[in-house]
């Protein structure tokens, strides 16, 4: 008997070797797949944003990358089991914005102007920017949103920071002229609207350079920040206080009654005339001088308001100083 052999006829040798060799590309291919996918995961673990498909007629979340336990510190399964999840970690006040924005892309296609806060499971509150957009579909497929949230936490500190610096007076802390003057001119406009009472006050500190003469412009300096913690702790929520000059400060009252506004200016005179201060062996006080002013029905603008205070406060110093004159 012959010997067996694995071909029973020459024929058969192409036809094993064509078998082989598909067999050899299929195994390449395969790892050629599962080096991508490998690459891939690589990738979506590296980028530092959540990326995500919801489908909008179930209302689930079909997809999310590895950030979103990073970022919102809670656990991808449960978002994927239920989508409230995501709107529970929604910072309250966001909610309803960030539920009518996603809504808006059905109509619009795209939404990338999204930002809303949410609340990590530890309780941390981060900036969250969330662009999505509708994934293109064939007919009868399912509706699907498509998204990229990353986290902006760092970037609105930054706003929030410039914001504040742009605004605020170095030395005391409180508004500085430009932002005072925007504010009051738009607390002018809301009153003349509403038809509401609105006091406007100027401030200025009496012999102001014979303090910094005296004892030193370090010290002058405390003098302002102690004049503008009087004033924080004096008014009331929702007035608006500033400093407009060296030594010169100023307040709007919204909403408040020439009574109630007198009673103010005496309360913040109080407090001044209370501050004291140490030079050395030396302890010195100060005064200030006040003008205060009420807005009036043929008042045009903040301008005749602030003339009127100013006009006061100059009126307060030749009359002796450390008192409030009402015009």
């Amino acid at each position: 008997m012959d010997n067996p052999t694995p071909f029973n006829h020459p024929t058969d040798l192409p036809a094993a070797a064509e078998t082989l060799l598909a067999l050899m590309h299929a195994q390449a291919e395969v790892a050629r797949l599962s080096e991508r996918e490998q690459l891939f995961s690589s990738l979506l673990v590296s980028v530092n944003a959540v990326l995500w498909a919801f489908d909008w007629e179930t209302q689930q979340m079909v997809y999310v990358s590895p950030a979103y336990e990073r970022i919102f510190g809670r656990s991808a399964g449960l978002l994927l089991a239920d989508y409230n999840e995501w709107r529970d970690s929604i910072y309250p006040d966001d909610l309803d914005y960030a539920e009518r924005s996603l809504t808006e892309v059905l109509e619009k296609g795209s939404i990338e102007d999204r930002e809303y806060r949410i609340i990590r499971a530890d309780g941390k509150i981060r900036w969250l920017s969330d662009k999505c957009f509708v994934s293109r579909r064939e007919p009868g497929q399912r509706l699907i949103v498509v998204g990229i949230a990353e986290d902006i936490t760092e970037k609105k500190q930054l706003e929030g920071e410039l914001q504040r610096l742009a605004t605020t007076d170095v030395l005391t802390q409180s508004s500085n002229r430009r932002h005072f003057f925007e504010c009051a001119h738009y607390e002018f406009e809301q009153s003349r609207a509403q038809g509401l009472p609105m006091a406007f006050l100027l401030l200025d500190v009496d012999d102001f350079k014979r303090v910094n003469d005296t004892y030193g412009h370090q010290e002058g300096d405390q003098v302002l920040q102690r004049i503008a913690d009087s004033g924080r702790s004096a008014l009331r929520r929702g007035d608006v206080f500033g400093r407009i000059g060296g030594e010169e400060f100023a307040a709007v009252f919204p909403g408040c009654a020439p009574d109630m506004a007198r009673q103010i200016a005496e309360r913040l005179q109080r407090e001044v005339q209370r501050l004291s201060f140490q030079s050395g062996d030396l302890t010195f006080g100060i005064t200030v001088s006040q003008g205060l002013t009420n807005l009036r029905d043929d008042d045009e603008g903040l301008e005749a308001l602030y003339a009127r205070a100013d006009a006061a406060m100059y009126q307060a110093k030749r009359q002796g100083k450390n008192q409030i004159v009402l015009v």
